[in-house]
């Protein structure tokens, strides 16, 4: 298993330390991507059950699984199935889950995937290869739609503007000709900062991918599959997804000072299923000057308790 390894994943030591691997225990790596965590897992004698929904990813690590002498099983699927697709394997309950929730360096890097306008592509963003693109949202969608998928996920203050400008600049089929539409929608200007598209392919590419959705269930999925003792690792790269893992991880450690109407209702009895191990943790200086990505990232770590898991009414 000494094959190279094409990307570093963020906080790789940081995510090492928190899951605390002894030799011969079940993980899941949630989001294999280039395979880094995994990688780092099974050089530390786990075996691992890793996840990606990107058929890419699967391709790309078949060679780690057949060198892994049974040590590695890739599942070419959503993380949000991973309680399901382990029973089904006879691999439940696990010591522990890792996740790097959004986009990976891979996909960010390939014009041909869509997701970033740095290179012209065309316009897909789908990390399944499956289903309706962006091109198809943007082409199709309501005006008042896009706006509000702009606002709520890419947190665009003139969503409306720019909702108007797609619209009006229909059809959009290329990554070069999205950002070129919100750039003029915004008044863009070659020296500013940051660039407006930004917020706007963030927004779509969230929307088309179900990704906040897909982490809500994927949190559920691996409160059910961890063992007492088990570890939960996990990295953000955003506001949006940090908000929710650190809301659920109050939730379920009962240390929410009260009912939120934002929140389901939560049986008053109902145990608290995590631990909270330690405060937020984020790439240093030197890391950042290593991969930039890192600057945005967050780590959060809990520990599985012993009572029941949680449905959305409290415990089951």
């Amino acid at each position: 298993m000494s094959d190279p390894e094409p990307h570093i994943p963020v906080l790789l030591a940081q995510v090492v330390d928190a899951l605390a691997i002894t030799p011969g225990e079940r993980h899941v790596d949630a989001t294999f991507g280039a395979g880094g965590y995994t990688r780092a897992l099974l050089s530390l004698g786990a075996r691992v059950f890793a996840f990606d929904r990107d058929p890419d990813a699967i391709e790309g690590g078949l060679a780690l699984e057949a060198a892994s002498d049974g040590a590695l099983t890739l599942i070419p699927t959503t993380f949000s199935a991973l309680d399901a697709e382990l029973e089904a394997r006879g691999a439940t309950p696990v010591d522990g889950v890792t996740m790097d929730i959004g986009v990976s360096s891979m996909q960010l890097d390939q014009a041909e995937r869509g997701f970033s306008f740095q290179s012209d592509g065309p316009l897909d963003m789908r990390m399944s290869q499956e289903g309706e693109s962006a091109a198809d949202f943007v082409n199709h969608a309501d005006e008042a739609v896009i706006a509000d998928i702009l606002y709520q996920y890419g947190d665009e203050p003139r969503s409306r503007r720019v909702a108007r400008a797609i619209v009006a600049a229909r059809p959009i089929n290329r990554t070069g000709e999205l950002a070129q539409v919100v750039r003029r929608a915004l008044g863009y200007k070659p020296h500013d900062k940051k660039d407006p598209a930004t917020r706007t392919f963030q927004a779509i590419r969230i929307h088309i991918n179900r990704e906040l959705g897909e982490l809500a269930d994927g949190l559920a999925a691996a409160e059910r599959v961890l063992k007492p003792g088990g570890r939960l690792a996990i990295v953000t790269f955003h506001s949006l997804e940090d908000r929710m893992v650190k809301r659920f991880l109050r939730e379920r450690s009962g240390s929410l000072p009260g009912r939120s109407r934002h929140l389901p209702e939560l049986m008053v009895n109902a145990k608290p299923s995590f631990e909270k191990v330690g405060r937020a943790v984020r790439a240093d200086d030197a890391e950042i000057a290593r991969n930039p990505r890192a600057r945005s990232a967050t780590l959060r770590t809990a520990l599985r308790t012993d009572a029941v898991a949680w449905t959305s009414e409290g415990a089951l």
